[in-house]
């Protein structure tokens, strides 16, 4: 079992940065593959990015590659994602999730994948 507290969320303006940070109680994080995913209302949840145990192997979402960078500390059972020049569209609730299979045994960007979430994290950016 792990449990998973994500932080950072909160409102600014388009072209700023947040960063998010995902805390994981339990078992060591660093047993899991974890990825991010965020949600807006009405919309269906979508996969944000994702990060292999070691963290070498990271995948990205066509519609945030190049502005966000997924990463991970083991050492303090936290995974980040750090979120720069943010867009309107960037809106949503952004969950942290766990997963126990290998990186290459299902693709990482189903949300089917992941055992653990956290609670959601509310990022809003304004025009």
């Amino acid at each position: 079992q792990v449990q998973l507290v994500e932080s950072g969320g909160g409102l600014v303006q388009a072209g700023g940065s947040l960063r998010l940070a995902c805390a994981a109680s339990g078992r060591t994080s660093s047993s899991y593959i974890m990825g991010w995913f965020r949600q807006a209302p009405g919309k269906e949840r979508d996969f944000v990015a994702a990060i292999s145990r070691s963290g070498i192997s990271t995948l990205y979402a066509d519609s945030v590659k190049g502005r966000f960078t997924i990463s991970r500390d083991n050492a303090k059972n936290t995974v980040y994602l750090q979120m720069n020049s943010l867009k309107p569209e960037d809106t949503a609730a952004y969950y942290c999730a766990a997963g126990k299979l290998p990186w290459t045994a299902q693709p990482v960007g189903q949300s089917e994948r992941y055992d653990y979430w956290g609670q959601g994290t509310q990022v809003t950016v304004s025009s």
